[in-house]
């Protein structure tokens, strides 16, 4: 009954436990599929007819130009990609972040993507950082045409053009992406475990559809996506009806997701164009708004969404006070504990209040310890004289349950927290503060000094005699500092500052209710 701070450090660990347990598995690098599910893109293309290089042959406009694989390297301020003549499809694409690093979006196993039969070589008609475009003439009379239309951000443009003599059938054209999408090295670990396939309903806008191993109709849905944490990769037709299919696919949970978006075959004309718009880039909620086309909606608030983007718009004004997201992050915490602060309030007199009928309650559970029924009435004769609800505590921290599991999903896919410091050691608040590495192992400062404050914290509240209960008492700053000592420091340093501010709430409250409880 006397355990109300107990409950609440228990509950919110076991909710950060949970999440942390189901959303880390070990990854898996693409070069380890199994030979069976070795590539999910063989599979899709059994679905489809297939072209191979003897299809080269006979063609009248075939010159040296289809003799050999050859790469188009393009590169700009946010982005550099690595363009294939073969499947006319990229090898490679990396943008660039805010510290200067590149992230490249594509696995080196799952590639080339956007490629339409790879086992093609196209020529290569024209390159510059605006538009590259890629050809290639069958024997059997019919040419495709792919063109690349690319800006100076990230979204960008494919046009595919098919013409054909006489009833030469067109072949099946298909966008596709995967399997996976890359990310940095920080997040490989989770990586797998994080990538979505995604759909935005048309008639629906913004409600987003997680996709499973199940052909879906491409007409139902205004885009379709690849993400993960930080990156998106997403395709959005010009003509919707041009399009049929959208097939996402996966191995396993140990393998990320593929997708692809087959084209509606032509019929009675000669030449058919397919257009896609295509997104390449981070998941920074306040550019992706500027599309309107719901792209924000694929950042991850958690189950309490409403208020994580509260929680990030007033975040984001503090930002632009302080221009340090760390201080915001204080701020930020000191606003939802001033918010929260009725609750805290009620919460922390109620514990006070049974620290100061503890030795009361203690005397009683010995003199009737042979007599529960006795000594169940005696100890609620204390809390009814000594106006003491022993549950007081409980109601008020649950409720704050939600802002806490808000606040923490936002801070952890915030994409705007990436290489943003603090102070000092403190360089990456979307990664752990490695203060520094001794051998193998990251000495983190923060997890130690918050897990040092929630020690003296429940040192303070300590309402028990109970030695199992005690222990527990002591245990748990010990598993908060081993869980949040790899978590990202923006989440450590809202925790420490939340630590911090109820300390000095319960040192005042406690102070005040320290009074001589009357014998009853």
């Amino acid at each position: 009954m006397q355990k109300n701070s107990i409950l609440f450090v228990i509950l919110s660990a076991f909710t950060v436990f949970i999440w942390y347990f189901f959303f880390t598995p070990q990854q898996k690098q693409l070069s380890q599929l199994p030979p069976q599910a070795q590539s999910m893109t063989d599979a899709l293309d059994a679905q489809y007819p297939k072209l191979n290089d003897a299809d080269l042959s006979g063609s009248s406009e075939i010159s040296s130009a289809y003799a050999e694989e050859k790469h188009v390297n393009i590169e700009t301020e946010q982005y550099k990609a690595v363009l294939t003549n073969k499947g006319a499809g990229i090898l490679s694409w990396s943008v660039k972040e805010r510290s200067g690093q590149w992230v490249d979006l594509v696995f080196p196993e799952s590639a080339p993507v956007m490629a339409n039969f790879p086992g093609l070589i196209y020529k290569i008609v024209s390159k510059s950082n605006e538009k590259v475009v890629f050809e290639y003439v069958s024997k059997d009379g019919w040419k495709i045409t792919k063109t690349y239309n690319l800006s100076n951000l990230y979204m960008h443009n494919l046009n595919i053009s098919i013409e054909r003599k006489g009833k030469t059938p067109f072949p099946q054209i298909d966008f596709r992406w995967g399997p996976g999408l890359g990310t940095d090295v920080k997040e490989l670990k989770e990586n797998i475990s994080l990538t979505r396939a995604l759909a935005c309903a048309a008639l629906k806008p913004g409600k987003l559809k997680k996709l499973k191993n199940t052909v879906e109709s491409a007409s139902l849905y205004k885009w379709l996506a690849v993400d993960n944490r930080y990156f998106l990769a997403a395709f959005i037709p010009e003509k919707p009806a041009d399009f049929d299919k959208i097939i996402p696919s996966k191995a396993d949970k140990h393998h990320p997701y593929s997708i692809v978006l087959t084209a509606v075959a032509p019929k009675n004309i000669a030449k058919k164009d397919y257009s896609v718009n295509f997104y390449l880039g981070p998941k920074n909620y306040t550019h992706l708004k500027t599309y309107d086309l719901g792209f924000e909606k694929t950042v991850d608030f958690g189950f309490f969404g409403f208020l994580g983007k509260i929680a990030f718009s007033i975040l984001s004004f503090f930002y632009k006070l302080t221009h340090n997201y760390g201080w915001a992050i204080i701020m930020l915490t000191v606003v939802i504990q001033i918010l929260v602060l009725p609750l805290t309030l009620k919460s922390f007199k109620s514990a006070a209040a049974m620290k100061r009928v503890q030795p009361i309650i203690k005397d009683i559970q010995i003199k009737y310890k042979d007599s529960p029924q006795r000594l169940q009435a005696e100890m609620l004769n204390v809390y009814k004289s000594q106006k003491v609800n022993p549950l007081g505590g409980c109601l008020p921290m649950l409720l704050q349950l939600p802002i806490f599991w808000a606040f923490f999903t936002m801070l952890r896919n915030a994409y705007e927290l990436r290489n943003e410091g603090w102070i000092l050691w403190v360089k990456d608040l979307s990664a752990a503060d490695q203060f520094m590495q001794l051998g193998s192992f990251n000495l983190n400062i923060l997890p130690l000094i918050m897990g040092i404050g929630m020690f003296f914290q429940q040192r303070m509240t300590a309402v028990t005699s109970d030695p199992t209960q005690k222990k527990m008492m002591y245990i748990m700053p010990v598993v908060f500092t081993f869980m949040f000592w790899s978590f990202p420091s923006g989440l450590v340093i809202y925790w420490l500052t939340n630590s911090i501010i109820s300390m000095m709430e319960q040192y005042f409250i406690i102070k005040k209710n320290a009074v001589r409880v009357k014998r009853v």
